[in-house]
């Protein structure tokens, strides 16, 4: 088969107008050693009751963050379409060669998904995908949610992650969600953080988005999944488009932090890390928040590792090894309003 011929990833087996429970697939196309004039199947499950909003779910954007996919595994079987005010798209395994591969890129291609929007029709897989989101599901949502975590490297505070504008209407309606989300934490970003995200995306589509990071380190803590699904339902009833059910906690207030453009703290040296600071902690400047044991050099002290300035401590790294370029921790600022920090965005 010709290079590219017919190339282009496209909804199968969905009918965005019918109602009920339907399951089919996003095709993308690749040909390689083991991919020959086939395709790569990305699951699509669609809930729809009748008339109403469109929410389009996706999660599995990086193939180690699994908190978010067990998220929406569970709303795809919690919820009867019935119950639904409009539609419900959901994708728990968007890069689905990366889910498979259990790897932040895709293994195909070697690309990043949140880094390539609003991708290529006749791209590659990854490419390929956010392309298809971008034409064939944006245009139907009227709000949005990418479930992320920090997969195999990093811990976050569990959190929603918002970009910041691109103007008022748009940061009102994110603010709402985030509010109905009702995490522990929300961390804001400037506007267009990186413009090859999903989120830029969604902006540029006009379709209010959060994302989440919801801990992280290659595993699925419980309590952060149940407030996930919580948060994740009191969204979806703010929308008008599912009622929460019995029981579920309304939203408690959330912290709202902005994660510093110079926030990073990198490793001093190559070594064994050993964490001193904990996710949420406050910390002042030139506090001990680590330190880096050399492999090789016993007779040599650790390195001790500040912090270069006073904020909270958002992301931690999981990994112990440790190499030059590494980062360590991200700190950010409090500015939840009536705090010193606080903004209008």
């Amino acid at each position: 088969m010709a290079e590219g011929r017919g190339r282009r990833a496209a909804l199968q087996g969905i009918d965005l107008g019918a109602q009920g429970r339907q399951i089919g697939a996003l095709h993308l196309t690749h040909s390689d050693n083991r991919h020959d004039a086939g395709v790569i199947p990305v699951p699509v499950a669609v809930l729809s009751g009748g008339p109403g909003p469109t929410a389009l779910l996706v999660a599995g954007t990086h193939g180690d963050e699994y908190e978010g996919q067990v998220v929406l595994h569970r709303l795809l079987r919690e919820v009867d379409p019935a119950q639904v005010n409009g539609r419900i798209i959901v994708l728990p395994a968007l890069n689905l060669p990366a889910v498979r591969a259990a790897g932040r890129v895709s293994p195909l291609d070697g690309q990043n998904l949140n880094r390539v929007y609003p991708g290529n029709a006749r791209g590659g897989p990854t490419a390929q995908i956010a392309h298809a989101v971008v034409t064939e599901l944006l245009p139907h949502a009227d709000l949005a949610l990418d479930l992320h975590s920090g997969g195999s490297t990093t811990h976050y505070v569990p959190s929603a992650f918002v970009y910041s504008g691109p103007n008022s209407r748009a940061w009102d309606a994110k603010r709402r969600m985030t509010e109905a989300m009702g995490l522990a934490w929300s961390a804001v970003v400037p506007a267009r953080f990186e413009p090859g995200s999903f989120s830029t995306a969604a902006d540029d589509a006009g379709v209010p988005m959060i994302s989440t990071e919801l801990d992280g380190g290659g595993e699925v803590t419980p309590p952060v999944v149940g407030d996930a699904v919580h948060g994740l339902r009191r969204v979806l009833a703010a929308a008008g488009i599912l009622d929460a059910p019995a029981g579920t906690p309304a939203a408690a207030p959330t912290r709202w932090i902005d994660l510093l453009v110079d926030g990073a703290v990198h490793t001093p040296l190559r070594g064994l890390f050993e964490p001193v600071a904990r996710l949420g902690d406050e910390v002042k400047a030139g506090e001990l928040i680590g330190r880096v044991h050399p492999v090789e050099e016993l007779d040599r002290s650790p390195a001790p590792v500040l912090a270069h300035r006073d904020g909270i401590v958002a992301i931690a790294r999981r990994p112990p090894l440790v190499d030059l370029g590494d980062t360590l921790y991200h700190l950010a600022a409090d500015t939840t309003p009536g705090t010193s920090g606080a903004t209008g965005r």
